[in-house]
């Protein structure tokens, strides 16, 4: 299948690219650059690639593509509260522009990466799809605007399909340290601390970036009626876990490590626990890597490739990494590049 990536040299893009080549998909990324090089180790390998903002994507770039994997936004809820209009530009306007440009394009297969997050305060209980969608952050919610809008969409000759993924984890060679369990082992490998600002009583599903790339192949070939307008959680119920479970395991994989929960941020309303057996049931798949697994992964890639504080803490945590593309003149306020010059839309 001829297939293109937005994305595809960010955090889950570098790790998906691979394996669907490896299935004999011929694919082409989409990405603005922001990322490419926040690499630890060796430069990946990045397939053939259109250099181009999301909000700048044209109907002739979408043409002769059977599919899009949407993986494409401004990531994760601190920067969709430093600057939630930019959010919504990007994150929701754009991804439903382009979902809307794909199928005039002839895209039969879209697949959106949408995120757990959108039931925010959920509680103990396991939640499905069906849930109340409770997003309590502008990253959320755009990810509740998208489904809706792209949803709209779906006929015959064009079937979305929403990813719904857990907290990602594990090693990539673009990677980021500003989500929970790399965050975690990187800050414990540096500093020998187990280091939780909350009161470590949230509850959180986490799933491996390979998973995340295994859920999307699959999706790509299921039979149509099996993914068509659907929502699917992107998981395993082994891995809901609260964030001071999510530490210990830490404490496990990094030898010397103690564990240190602060509560200087107090209780965060984000806490929910997930149901992935729809994903089990439509189309058979199953999430492989566990917590623990992913904690001994990440410390050992970390201590091979050398990773540093100044890379941990800036150029693999999106929020001051971006902020210095700003200060440096290469971004303007919206985030785009300095000198590209915006197209104009209908």
């Amino acid at each position: 299948m001829r297939v293109l990536v937005t994305g595809h040299q960010g955090y889950l893009g570098t790790v998906m690219v691979p394996l669907l080549r490896a299935q004999g998909h011929d694919v082409v990324g989409l990405d603005s650059g922001l990322f490419a090089d926040c690499v630890l180790g060796a430069l990946p390998g990045d397939p053939p690639g259109l250099s181009v903002d999301l909000r700048d994507v044209t109907v002739e770039q979408l043409a002769g593509f059977e599919a899009v994997v949407h993986l494409a936004a401004l990531s994760n809820d601190p920067l969709g509260a430093l600057a939630p209009e930019i959010t919504y530009d990007i994150n929701h306007h754009a991804s439903v522009r382009l979902a809307r440009l794909a199928k005039d394009a002839g895209v039969r297969r879209f697949l959106y990466a949408s995120t757990c997050s959108v039931y925010g305060a959920a509680g103990a209980e396991l939640v499905t799809e069906d849930a109340p969608l409770r997003p309590i952050t502008p990253y959320a919610e755009s990810k509740v605007r998208v489904e809706d809008d792209v949803a709209a969409m779906a006929d015959s000759g064009f079937s979305p399909v929403f990813l719904r993924n857990a907290t990602a984890f594990g090693f990539s060679p673009r990677l980021r340290a500003d989500i929970v369990l790399n965050n975690l082992v990187g800050y414990a490998a540096l500093t020998g601390e187990v280091k939780v600002l909350s009161d470590g009583t949230p509850w959180r599903p986490l799933v491996h970036a390979r998973d995340i790339a295994a859920a999307f192949a699959t999706c790509l070939t299921a039979p149509v009626d099996a993914i068509h307008s659907r929502a699917f959680n992107i998981g395993t119920e082994q891995n809901n876990l609260t964030v001071a479970e999510i530490a210990a395991a830490v404490v496990t994989a990094v030898p010397g490590s103690r564990l240190v929960i602060t509560g200087e941020s107090g209780a965060d309303p984000r806490s929910y626990r997930v149901d992935f057996s729809a994903a089990r049931r439509a189309i058979g798949f199953r999430a492989e890597w566990t917590v623990p697994a992913g904690a001994t992964e990440l410390y050992q890639e970390y201590t091979a490739r050398g990773l540093t504080s100044g890379d941990f803490f800036q150029r693999f945590t999106r929020l001051p990494h971006l902020r210095k593309l700003c200060d440096s003149g290469v971004l303007d306020a919206s985030m785009r590049r300095v000198g590209v010059p915006a197209p104009a839309h209908p």
